[in-house]
């Protein structure tokens, strides 16, 4: 029996806003924890222990599920050299792999250019959200980018193309004081129109589809679902992208709420994912990366928590040797770096891991250099 091995795709989950670490996989018996968060503080008996040291929040038992079927690998203390406590320029470097200046093309974007180098595919790279994440973007690379697939359309739902110009106006509105206007008018100029033409094959992904999985009402739920809707159609796409809703995860007051809300439905999304995938036998090439810009502040501030530093990754999936990689870091006064937990594991050896060892391509011009990588590819 001959058998075709399907191309590796990359799924990507963006948790816009700096999700707290500490609260997400939570040191729970670490004395520092508990003298750190007096008001913010997942209680012992409450979370979900990886062992005898840390523990999943108890919001997260669909990802601690996954977890303890292996399907799941947790980086921690991820982060970069001199981190910014900024959402736009933080984010930014995860996007562009460019620490020290403001890059003018995305990380996934350079991926698409050579995973389709004669731009053959509109849709090799798909965002389902709002706008389009700078981590896709590069000149002359065509990236798809819709709202809800049964209300589809370009940037949001915008169905005339009058109005698909004008938000792509926008776009350019936003990034040209950043990046200059000149990259930005050839970039849309290039991939704008590509960028239609793709939503609206996209249109047929919905139609196809059916499947026993129920996913939550939120829009994290939503936006996975469709995603596992584009990679059962067929149409040859490699690299999936969304957003949690804009800052949501930016939790400087009300966190307990919050963030237990914010696990809880982004969680069950991340499960429904791929028990979705699994009832359509599609689950054994697709690898999902759930990242954030940046952790929270050691300490809290009586109702949440404010802008840090290293952070938490999870990469999920049929293919990841599932566990602990890297350290947690130390939570100790004199190891912290300016309050925050010190990085160290650097988020260009994640990306460089995801490149060559999943996707079969060269990380170095994708991230911007050589940086150690991870074993998680390969159970």
């Amino acid at each position: 029996m001959t058998v075709t091995k399907k191309d590796p795709v990359l799924a990507v989950l963006q948790l816009s806003g700096g999700n707290d670490a500490m609260n997400t996989i939570v040191p729970y018996t670490d004395p520092n924890y508990v003298d750190n968060r007096p008001f913010v503080r997942i209680p012992t008996e409450q979370v979900l222990p990886i062992n005898d040291k840390i523990g999943f929040n108890p919001a997260m038992g669909p990802l601690k599920e996954l977890y303890d079927q292996g399907k799941v690998a947790i980086i921690q203390g991820v982060g970069y050299p001199t981190p910014s406590r900024s959402h736009f320029r933080s984010m930014d470097i995860w996007h562009t792999c460019e620490p020290d200046k403001v890059g003018d093309e995305g990380w996934l974007g350079r991926a698409i250019r050579d995973l389709d180098p004669h731009k053959e595919n509109v849709l090799t790279g798909v965002n389902f959200g709002r706008g389009l994440p700078r981590a896709l973007a590069a000149p002359g690379v065509p990236v798809a980018s819709v709202g809800d697939l049964e209300t589809y359309g370009v940037l949001t739902g915008i169905d005339n193309e009058d109005q698909r110009l004008k938000a792509l106006d926008v776009f350019s509105r936003v990034y040209s004081p950043m990046i200059g206007k000149g990259p930005v008018i050839d970039y849309l100029a290039q991939t704008g129109l590509d960028a239609l033409k793709g939503a609206d094959i996209l249109s047929s992904a919905a139609e196809q589809y059916s499947s026993t999985v129920e996913y939550g009402n939120d829009t994290v739920g939503q936006y996975m679902r469709n995603m596992v809707q584009t990679h059962l159609a067929g149409f040859g796409t490699r690299l999936l992208y969304t957003t949690a809703p804009y800052n949501s995860f930016d939790t400087h007051a009300g966190e307990m709420a919050n963030h237990g809300r914010l696990w809880t439905e982004t969680s069950r999304a991340i499960a429904d994912f791929y028990e979705d995938l699994k009832e359509h036998d599609a689950s054994e090439n697709v690898v999902l990366l759930v990242f954030t810009e940046f952790g929270r502040r050691v300490h809290d501030n009586g109702s949440g928590t404010d802008h840090g530093s290293g952070g938490i990754s999870f990469v999920v999936g049929d293919a990841v040797k599932g566990g602990l990689y890297g350290e947690y870091p130390s939570l100790e006064q004199d190891k912290l770096l300016e309050g925050d937990l010190h990085w160290n594991n650097d988020f260009r050896g994640l990306y460089s891991t995801l490149m060559e060892q999943w996707m079969g391509l060269d990380a170095k011009p994708i991230v911007g250099g050589s940086f150690e990588q991870m074993d998680f590819v390969g159970a």
